[in-house]
């Protein structure tokens, strides 16, 4: 399968406090995430296309190279990852979006 190389899946994580924690420990899923996704681009799977940005009380991580299907899955696991909240969801769009949540949506968790 073809990969198209503006499609872009960004993966949205509610900042949602979790209240057994210490609240300097609140969001330590977010460098968990990364590092898993950093991970999956150095052995190719696919590439961040950001490291990441806070948004309206979402976290959003933006990958890409690599098929819709494969893009979808990715995010998936991301949702399944330790101390990720649920709510999570991604958007298909493209490289050339000029804001977040611009495309179609998919509920992940």
């Amino acid at each position: 399968m073809e990969i198209a190389t503006d499609l872009l899946v960004e993966v949205h994580i509610p900042l949602t406090p979790t209240p057994d924690l210490d609240p300097e420990d609140q969001f330590d899923w977010i460098d968990t995430v990364l590092d898993f996704l950093e991970e999956l681009e150095d052995s190719g799977e696919v590439a961040l296309y950001d490291d990441g940005e806070s948004l309206d009380g979402i976290y959003v991580f933006s990958i890409h190279n690599a098929t819709q299907a494969e893009l979808l899955a990715i995010a998936r696991r991301v949702a399944d990852l330790p101390g990720v909240p649920t709510g999570v969801f991604a958007v298909v769009t493209d490289i050339e979006a000029e804001n977040y949540g611009e495309g179609e949506r998919f509920d992940i968790s």
